[in-house]
């Protein structure tokens, strides 16, 4: 049997788990208005006159208020000069003012207003009649649609040059939360694989890893789970029908949770029993190729090199070439933080180049069709000395978790 797979049960693993947030340190005010001034600089270079910051991860990410993304149009102006300036419908303004962290005046819209109609007369206070004005790309599209038909003088560009030129290079801070929220998220991994039983099913392991985030300080449980067990493993994200455990099979977990907003995103995959030789090669061609990875990030080199390493690992095993099958069908990695999938990306053609603060997984999954795939799927930050593993990969197919290292 693989090292440290089965021989518990989920009472005795959960028994053992404690919180591990202790001494972790939220993003405070001050980092908040020192983002707003980072924006406000690109702007002026750019040429933008304001952008408009939606409800959701990047309203979040700018003034510190979590407000759900909906129908109604909630958010904030940010010009490229000046104060932040919000808007929200009139019912919401007290929610709206409790939420508040960086502060702003709050303009209100009741139901049978037009909040674009709004948004313009915001612009216009604030002395912008015309120019270019950027949309947050999260934007949903009739929101959008509604603002430049009301006020068609302006020239709308997509926001992410300021979004991306903030949020893909991350704070010391930013990068401690990322770290904790991983270190989490290993130990449920251990914790899930020491109480896989033959016949357990993929669903009791998901719950059970939902539970297990929720003792080790993560309140909302797991933000997502993915458990596959045998020929389902070569289905990235999964398949509609649970899978009861067989001896032998390959397990593939991949799962992660919040802290503070930011996210952990892990995937190991072992066997449960005695890995066949097609298995074991397979596996030890995805460290190879993850590691490939790892190596070729450093600092300046264009993300789509990082990409292409791994796939230069895996065709050199005989896999692809490209995107073929048997082989790698999806990016090497994503960045991450406080959305799970964010810039850049490591693929082909995004030409972005590392730089220091940027954080990735690297998840060169291999997929062998119609038998299994395997998945091992770390975290990694840039330094200036190159890049930096959040948790460490996989030690064997034996020894998944190195407990005998």
């Amino acid at each position: 049997m693989t090292i440290g797979i089965g021989g518990s049960t989920a009472e005795l693993e959960l028994a053992k788990l404690a919180d591990m947030t202790a001494g972790v340190t939220a993003i405070a005010l001050q980092e908040f208005n020192d983002r707003i001034e980072k924006a406000q600089t690109i702007m002026q270079r750019e040429g933008i006159k304001a952008i408009y910051l939606n409800a959701g991860t990047n309203l979040y990410y700018f003034t510190g208020m979590r407000w759900g993304v909906g129908e109604r149009l909630v958010g904030a102006i940010l010009p490229a000069q000046g104060e932040l300036q919000f808007i929200a419908p009139r019912f919401e303004q007290d929610t709206i003012n409790e939420f508040m962290l960086v502060q702003g005046p709050l303009h209100c819209w009741h139901e049978h207003e037009s909040p674009a109609q709004l948004f313009g007369e915001i612009l216009a206070k604030l002395d912008i009649t015309d120019g270019t004005v950027g949309i947050d790309e999260a934007t949903a599209f009739f929101m959008f649609n509604n603002i430049r038909h009301a006020h068609p003088q302006f020239e709308y560009v997509d926001a992410k040059v300021v979004t991306a030129g903030c949020r893909q290079q991350k704070s010391d801070v930013e990068i401690a939360l990322l770290q904790r929220a991983k270190d989490m998220t290993l130990e449920v991994h251990k914790a899930a694989a020491r109480i896989l039983r033959l016949d357990i099913c993929t669903t009791e392991v998901e719950e059970f890893i939902h539970q297990a985030h929720k003792v080790v300080g993560a309140p909302k449980g797991s933000y997502f789970c993915i458990v596959l067990f045998g020929k389902a493993s070569s289905f990235p994200h999964g398949v509609k029908d649970p899978q009861c455990l067989k001896q032998d099979d390959v397990v593939l977990i991949d799962t992660g949770c919040q802290l503070h907003g930011y996210n952990s995103d892990i995937t190991r995959t072992y066997v449960f029993g005695e890995a066949s030789d097609e298995v074991r090669a397979a596996w030890l061609s995805e460290k190879n190729a993850q590691q490939a990875a790892f190596d070729a990030a450093q600092i300046d080199v264009p993300c789509q090199d990082v990409d292409a390493a791994a796939r230069v690992s895996l065709e050199a095993d005989g896999f692809g070439p490209g995107y073929d099958l048997p082989g790698l069908p999806h990016r090497t990695g994503h960045g991450i933080g406080l959305d799970i999938h964010e810039w850049p990306y490591l693929v082909g053609k995004d030409t972005t180049p590392l730089a220091k603060g940027m954080c990735f997984s690297n998840e060169p999954m291999l997929v062998i069709p119609g038998k299994f795939g395997i998945r091992l799927e770390d975290h990694f930050y840039m330094t200036d000395a190159g890049p930096q593993w959040f948790t460490q990969p996989s030690h064997s197919i034996d020894d998944p978790f190195g407990y005998e290292a």
